[in-house]
Order: structure tokens, then C-alpha cells, then sequence
């Protein structure tokens, strides 16, 4: 779709999406953004049946920290768990990025939920199913 713009096309975007269970089924994956200026936070993974029923979801083995203002990603892995607890002593690197696959949810689930113990966290909503106009777009929360 030739001079499409991103919103709707490659993608969908969430501003406030701490604790807001994202249905898959449009999308193949998710990426969570968390950014925290000074302090310390737990960031939780946890998959649902249309926001009910949730349990944490124990895959992230990798996630991303870096400037908030922007600059280079460092990559940081960790053995598969449903929480990522950055390092509260990097006040250069405060912002994470953590890609969630929805091929990574358990049998008969179908959303993902990222809750920030502290601080902002946004979602982006990659590779959808079906491109739309952004007004056009299915809800991206249940």
C-alpha cells in the first residue's frame, strides 16, 4: 500500500499501556517501551483470555536499555522469566524495550499485559494482520 502512513499500515500504538491487556490476534507481536528517569522498577509480563484469567508469562529472555533522549541500545539477556528488573544504578540507560511475540502465548490465550512498577510505559503494535487507515483500526486494548 504504496503511500500509506505507518499508524495502521505497519503498526498501532498504545501512549498509556501499564497494566492494559492487548489482544493478538491483529498483531504479531508487541514491543513495550518503559522509560523511568531516576529510580528503581520491576516491569511484569503477564498473558490473559480477553483480560481475564491472566498468569504471568515466563519468555522474556532478552530486552533492550538505552537513553531516553535517545542514542545506542544495549542488549541485556537474562534466563526466561515474566519480569525484567533493570539496573537501577544505569542512569544512562533509562529506557527499556522488551518485543513480546504473540506466538509466545500459551495455548487458548490471546492477550499480553506489561505492568511498570513505576514510571511510563507505552506499546507498539508491529507487523499487523491487516492494514487499515488509522481511523479504521480495530481497538488495541480490551
Amino acid at each position: 500500500m504504496a503511500g500509506m502512513e505507518w499508524l495502521g499500515r505497519g503498526g498501532n500504538y498504545i501512549a498509556a499501556a501499564s497494566g492494559v491487556h492487548i489482544p493478538m490476534s491483529q498483531a504479531a507481536g508487541v514491543t513495550f517501551f518503559v522509560f523511568l528517569d531516576a529510580g528503581t522498577e520491576t516491569l511484569t509480563l503477564k498473558e490473559s483470555i480477553d483480560g481475564a484469567s491472566e498468569q504471568n508469562l515466563a519468555t522474556i529472555t532478552k530486552y533492550y536499555k538505552g537513553p531516553g533522549v535517545g542514542g545506542t541500545w544495549t542488549k541485556v539477556t537474562q534466563s526466561a522469566a515474566a519480569t525484567v528488573d533493570p539496573n537501577p544504578d544505569d542512569a544512562t540507560n533509562d529506557c527499556i524495550a522488551v518485543f513480546v511475540s504473540a506466538a509466545e502465548l500459551s495455548d487458548g490465550f490471546n492477550c499480553l499485559e506489561m505492568t511498570a512498577s513505576a514510571g511510563t510505559c507505552a506499546a507498539v503494535l508491529s507487523d499487523l494482520r491487516v492494514a487499515r487507515d488509522p481511523a479504521n483500526l480495530a481497538s488495541s486494548v480490551v
